[in-house]
């Protein structure tokens, strides 16, 4: 299977992806951002990150063993 790609941050933000074949992982606060980061599932090879959902887990990511990650622009 191959990796998944996954979007992580406000869903006001990130609508559209689904509708690209994204998993979409709404998170409004940082709490919630940091509880899904943790939650990643293991196939995960990408995640994109709204600016917000990056800052919230900035210090979280092990690069070693961290999916690759793209921040959407402001």
């Amino acid at each position: 299977m191959p990796p998944a790609v996954v979007a992580l941050g406000e869903s006001s933000a990130l609508a559209g992806f689904a509708m690209a074949g994204v998993r979409v992982l709404a998170a409004e606060d940082s709490a919630e951002v940091r509880r899904r980061w943790a939650d990643l599932p293991p196939e995960t090879g990408l995640v994109i990150l709204t600016n917000r959902a990056a800052e919230a887990v900035a210090d979280l990511s092990d690069p070693a063993n961290a999916p690759l990650v793209a921040v959407l622009p402001p």
